[in-house]
């Protein structure tokens, strides 16, 4: 048996996301800090055998272009099990379709550790409008109990022109800088993007559990701050087990670790 075939047969409580997102929505550098990784995730097919085909592996990494039955896993946090949507942009009817069979595929597994048990979607805020596609899943689509987070990556694209709005306002230069990171967030929280995320008047079957911002994602490893990504997501897990078993796969908050096991 091969070592990277083994790795995966020894991983048993994994935890499976699904990320969904553009192509120039940030997710394989979201999933390298989440991982504490700089490599690009090693990828197996459904049967669980490393995919070694040259075309699919530059397609996943130089185009974003993935297989969402491929299981992509890190060597370095192999606890994790992601699974890649590239979105539903300009309808992507057939996508949304192939997402929705997926989810409903997974959730009648019967073993816990092949179901999905969180979903990250990722917007990017260099392009905030929300696609056709976007717009249906998050006012008609109901995942039922698995927990929809909404990710905002490049939020720090948004920072220029909070700043020079501050500037005129008549903030010094060096203040309106300091604090275009905390207005920009003041003035997000007010706009379109939130009130269609958990408006239950316009229709949303299940608005998302919760969403954050991310900033800086493509700062050094070590400078990308994902522990409140990590707290949000075990906040936003009602299952104790599946709360458990997530604070226990992640890495990179020992915060987190700590917190929960003392509730436990």
């Amino acid at each position: 048996m091969s070592r990277s075939k083994s790795r995966w047969r020894q991983n048993s409580d994994n935890f499976r996301i699904l990320i969904i997102g553009r192509a120039n929505a940030g997710r394989t550098t979201v999933l390298q800090r989440v991982c504490e990784s700089i490599d690009h995730p090693d990828i197996y097919d459904s049967a669980g055998k490393r995919v070694i085909d040259a075309s699919v592996l530059a397609a996943a990494r130089d185009h974003g272009v993935h297989d969402i039955e491929h299981q992509m896993m890190f060597r370095h946090n192999p606890g994790f099990v992601f699974h890649v949507s590239c979105g539903f942009e300009a309808g992507g009817y057939t996508e949304f379709d192939k997402v929705k069979a997926f989810i409903a595929r997974r959730s009648k597994n019967k073993h816990l550790n092949n179901r999905i048990h969180a979903i990250w979607y990722c917007i990017p805020m260099d392009d905030s409008f929300f696609t056709e596609g976007e717009i249906k899943f998050f006012s008609q689509w109901d995942t039922g109990c698995i927990p929809v987070i909404v990710l905002f990556t490049k939020f720090d694209a948004l920072y220029d022109d909070a700043r020079a709005e501050l500037i005129s306002m008549g903030v010094s230069r060096n203040d309106a800088k300091a604090q275009a990171p905390q207005y920009a967030r003041e003035v997000f929280a007010n706009g379109p993007q939130l009130r269609l995320l958990y408006n239950r008047r316009k229709g949303n079957q299940r608005p998302s559990k919760c969403h954050i911002y991310l900033a800086h994602m493509d700062d050094d490893l070590y400078n990308a701050d994902c522990g409140p990504l990590i707290e949000r997501m075990a906040e936003a897990l009602d299952d104790d087990t599946l709360k458990q078993l997530f604070v226990s796969t992640q890495r990179t908050n020992l915060k987190a670790c700590m917190r929960y096991a003392v509730e436990r």
